[in-house]
């Protein structure tokens, strides 16, 4: 079991730096994980994305959905988000307060904990250093 961070999932959907290894990478993994926000931060990555003309309205609701395309037919298993990931999320960011560990990372972390996940995949550094933090198995990819 693996849970995706969103700027790791994106590079799936997108070509930019990293994508290449992570089409392989996520090939072989029989229970990659995602959640509920990660929904919320895909679409919003891809409307910022159009927003700022790096990718056109067209490719955005492609993107958009071949991911719920890819949720519907099993290939990424979803957690729900709930208050007592919203209370994980407040205790992480206590615990690891030398960390400029942002919100929505908090929550992602506490929901991966919640599925007692082995490792995260995520293309963010703060990430990768607040779940190593933590115990759990990084795999990078681009940044």
């Amino acid at each position: 079991m693996v849970y995706l961070d969103t700027s790791a999932l994106a590079k799936w959907y997108l070509n930019e730096r990293g994508s290449e290894e992570f089409a392989d990478w996520i090939a072989e993994q029989p229970e990659p994980w995602i959640s509920t926000l990660t929904s919320l931060e895909l679409r919003c990555l891809l409307a910022r994305r159009r927003r700022a003309r790096e990718i056109p309205r067209e490719t955005e609701q492609l993107v958009y959905s071949t991911f719920e395309e890819d949720v519907a037919n099993g290939h990424l298993f979803v957690h729900p988000v709930n208050d007592e990931a919203l209370r994980g999320g407040l205790n992480l960011i206590h615990r690891l307060a030398d960390l400029p560990l942002r919100t929505l990372d908090a929550l992602h972390l506490a929901l991966a904990r919640q599925l007692a996940a082995p490792s995260l995949a995520t293309a963010d550094a703060t990430m990768a250093d607040a779940a190593s933090a933590l115990g759990l198995e990084v795999v990078r990819f681009g940044d």
